[in-house]
């Protein structure tokens, strides 16, 4: 087999806290992370030319080494000394810069297909140990699920599947830079932390009213003062019936919890006729 197509799965934050900054200036996370069906498709190729060759379906995508799925294939190579090569073929789904990983992600399904291709015997864990070389939330990618992520988001555990139901995506067209949010991030004694032990709880009991209800990104207290159509978002999510609606990551993608499939279409009519968001999907869960 030299050829091998994949899904590379979005995710979302059901909870986000900071709960300090270490010494090198990287910030202490806890975070419930869950993959969700909305992914891009990859196309892994080996190749006799010695090469790594990316491509893309979007022209502002790098398309070189500053593409994390360039990364991914140079470190199995450089220390498998592969003298073969590979091609990348990369059809993006996932919203770009939206906090939902699509990086990442994409370096992970790299990872996980040139393991397979080239047969070289690498655990799920190993491939993770090498994916935080490459980003926190590769390891994570990975992995996929259900998951509490801690230190910078590398140490995972996995968790109790979320209950089924529909999940409404929206980005608003604005650029989030996730140093700037961190940067201007406020960690004093009056922060309020979203409670993630909670939702670990309901995650146990399957509530998924209560899970939503009891969602949290202590990031939204940055992002929205910047851009206040992230809560306008979050507004007519719940407006419409959602259980909940929080910011993925840093943003500016929001995110809906509903029963009701149909009204998470309403809610997704209104957002695209107020112009609030081009950008929206419709999707579930994704467990393992």
């Amino acid at each position: 087999m030299s050829e091998l197509k994949l899904r590379a799965m979005a995710k979302i934050n059901l909870g986000l806290d900071v709960t300090g900054v270490r010494e090198d200036g990287y910030h202490e996370v806890k975070m419930i992370m869950q993959s969700i069906y909305l992914y891009d498709r990859i196309f892994l190729k080996i190749t006799k030319k010695p090469e790594i060759a990316v491509s893309t379906n979007l022209s502002y995508l790098p398309a070189n080494e500053n593409n994390l799925a360039y990364k991914a294939a140079k470190l199995l190579i450089d220390e498998f000394e592969i003298r073969s090569g590979v091609k990348i073929e990369i059809q993006k789904y996932i919203p770009v810069a939206a906090g939902m990983a699509g990086g990442s992600t994409d370096a992970a399904a790299v990872l996980f297909g040139m393991n397979k291709l080239l047969k070289l015997g690498l655990s799920k864990e190993e491939l993770m140990a090498r994916g935080v070389k490459l980003g926190a939330d590769v390891p994570y990618c990975i992995m996929r699920g259900t998951a509490l992520a801690e230190g910078i988001g590398e140490k995972l555990t996995a968790l109790p599947a979320m209950p089924p139901c529909t999940i409404l995506i929206a980005k608003p067209p604005v650029a989030v830079s996730t140093k700037f949010v961190y940067d201007n991030l406020i960690l004093d004694e009056q922060t309020v932390h979203p409670g993630i032990d909670g939702l670990i709880g309901d995650l146990k009991k399957r509530d998924l009213a209560a899970l939503a209800g009891h969602m949290g990104n202590l990031l939204e207290t940055v992002t929205i003062k910047e851009y206040p159509v992230i809560d306008t978002i979050k507004q007519t999510m719940q407006k419409n019936g959602a259980l909940g609606a929080m910011m993925s990551g840093s943003g500016p993608t929001v995110f809906g919890i509903f029963s009701d499939k149909d009204a998470a279409e309403a809610a997704e009519r209104e957002i695209r006729s107020k112009q609030l968001a081009k950008q929206t999907y419709i999707t579930r869960p994704y467990n393992l």
